[in-house]
């Protein structure tokens, strides 16, 4: 089982910066080979944004290059989301999402919401 907790999001100007954090609870250490990121604005389908490997491998959508960054703590078992440079088109409910493998689905959390002002 696998529980995750989101924070960190908020409202913020276009150009700003927010950093999204999501702990995760297991019982199974594996299940969270895979962290990432999935997004999912106002009538619009839930779209990934990047994932992690417990060995720092990591891939991001194209829309999100050079301006957000992924990271891990294995110790704390918790992903982080680095977001720079926000847009209004960045605004959604960012969900952390673990898995054993790439792309991670298995286990979602709750979501939190990021909302970017122009």
């Amino acid at each position: 089982q696998v529980r995750l907790v989101e924070s960190g999001g908020g409202l913020v100007q276009a150009g700003e910066s927010l950093r999204l954090s999501c702990a995760a609870s297991v019982s199974n250490i594996f299940s969270i080979n895979v962290m990432g990121w999935y997004r999912q604005a106002p009538e619009k389908q839930r779209e990934f944004v990047a994932f992690i490997t417990r060995g720092d491998s990591t891939n991001y959508a194209d829309f999100v290059k050079g301006r957000f960054t992924i990271s891990r703590d294995n110790a704390k078992n918790t992903v982080y989301l680095q977001m720079n440079s926000l847009k209004p088109e960045d605004t959604a409910v960012y969900y952390c999402a673990t898995g054993f493998n790439a792309p991670p689905r298995g286990y979602w959390g709750q979501g939190t919401q990021v909302t970017v002002s122009s």
